[in-house]
């Protein structure tokens, strides 16, 4: 049984480095170009797997040299891939354009991403797992069955979209940066405990707020970094929320301190990520997610 099952996207990333990404109608030149191993839910299954849980991935890859790239590079990571599909749609291809100060601008063509499903092998995985954790780069009806199965479901609402009543009910913890909060909830962070139990924002290199209807809300600074590219940081921020959460509360519920330090640690593993370049390669491991917190958290 695995401590976190993410049901979510894979894509190649095709990187194009740029002095500054381009406005509306405008062109610009490239320093080079990369293709790699990504997509929400694969980083975010990668970042699991490599602060410390047990990480089954639920995603639908093409039949193509895409899909044998990813399955290579989330197989390495130790992410179970039993209840990862192949369809006949091409894999899913996302273009990043990253710029000299590491700030990106991307677009998805989601393909086989579009064609995911809940089997009843992935409902299984996902009713037994301690952790839930979904994007919204799939199906939305594919997102509604992983909530409406799990018992402890986080949702990651990216990209920005406007959600129903009936989809939010289902989670226990909503993620999301400030755009995406707004989306959610408004202009004010405190609405979205009118919508959801407890909520995660990011602010970047400004750490995270915690939010809870619980307690008062909690504010964990971010950690000053030289930035390469923050593709993938906040996916690396869900995966170690999403396993340490886990790992921290197998013998009972999650509780306020098991979210504080969860945060906490997923705001140090985002910070490393952003001084490497590309998505799955720049997901660290435990090791010196851990070894950096000790230095942080002193």
């Amino acid at each position: 049984m695995a401590d976190v099952v993410v049901v979510g996207s894979a894509n190649v990333d095709l990187v194009l480095p740029v002095q500054r990404i381009p406005r509306p109608g405008e062109t610009v030149l490239a320093s080079g170009l990369t293709r790699g191993p990504g997509g929400k839910g694969a980083n975010q299954a990668v970042a699991s797997a490599r602060a410390g849980a047990a990480t089954a991935f639920v995603a639908a890859l093409g039949k193509d040299d895409g899909g044998a790239l990813l399955r290579e590079a989330l197989s390495g990571s130790g992410v179970d891939l039993s209840l990862v599909s192949s369809v006949d749609a091409p894999t899913g291809t996302a273009i990043i354009t990253v710029d000299a100060a590491g700030e990106n601008a991307i677009t998805v063509a989601p393909s086989a991403n579009a064609t995911l499903t809940l089997s009843e092998a992935a409902r299984t995985a996902v009713r037994e797992a301690k952790i839930v954790l979904s994007q919204l780069e799939i199906p939305f009806g594919t997102v509604q069955a992983a909530a409406e199965a799990s018992g402890y479901f986080i949702l990651n609402a990216a990209p920005a979209a406007e959600l129903s009543d009936e989809l939010l009910g289902h989670v226990d913890l909503l993620v999301v940066n400030e755009t995406e909060a707004e989306a959610v909830g408004g202009p004010k962070l405190a609405s979205l405990l009118d919508r959801v139990p407890a909520a995660v924002v990011t602010l970047g290199a400004e750490g995270a707020v915690i939010l809870t209807r619980t307690a008062d809300e909690i504010r964990v600074p971010g950690v000053r970094v030289e930035v390469v590219d923050t593709t993938a940081a906040g996916d690396t921020f869900c995966g170690v929320l999403a396993a340490t959460l886990a790992t921290s509360s197998r013998t009972g519920p999650v509780t306020e301190s098991d979210l504080t330090n969860a945060v906490r640690r997923a705001n140090v593993a985002a910070s490393l990520s952003v001084q490497a370049a590309g998505a799955i390669p720049s997901v660290p491991h435990g090791d010196a997610i851990d070894a950096r917190c000790a230095e942080v958290y002193l």
